[in-house]
């Protein structure tokens, strides 16, 4: 777990892979076989996602605990409308409620990803 609290590395990449393997797999025709691989795969992303974000959450909630934990919870809710983007895509359902609130929601996280002073700081 140390490794996993010292390193935003791996939760960077864990989330930009993720981010890329759930445009992929939006953009697959229905019933493809690759969709539901790259849906299973997705969802391997969103476990690491989840488990450096906890790490990381841990680690670093002494300082600023409020934002780090509006972070976390925008994070969450960002896997939650990625997810629900490609269950209501299965059931052939309107998605542009999901898509807006899944870009929404990804900003907000990544503006206090960069923001808090783990993350790179592009807005000074």
């Amino acid at each position: 777990m140390d490794f996993l609290s010292n390193s935003t590395h791996l939760h960077i990449f864990s989330w930009v892979v993720g981010i890329i393997m759930f445009l992929i797999a939006a953009t697959q025709p229905l019933d493809s076989k690759g969709r539901k691989i790259t849906k299973m795969v997705l969802r391997v992303f969103y476990i690491l996602i989840i488990i450096t974000g906890v790490a990381l959450f841990i680690r670093y909630m002494d300082s600023n605990a409020a934002l780090y934990g509006v972070k976390f919870v925008f994070g969450i809710l960002t896997i939650g409308m990625m997810e629900m983007v490609l269950a209501r895509q299965s059931k052939s359902k309107p998605t542009q409620l999901f898509w807006i609130l899944f870009v929404v929601s990804l900003l907000i996280t990544m503006f206090l990803g960069f923001k808090l002073p783990i993350g790179l700081n592009f807005f000074a």
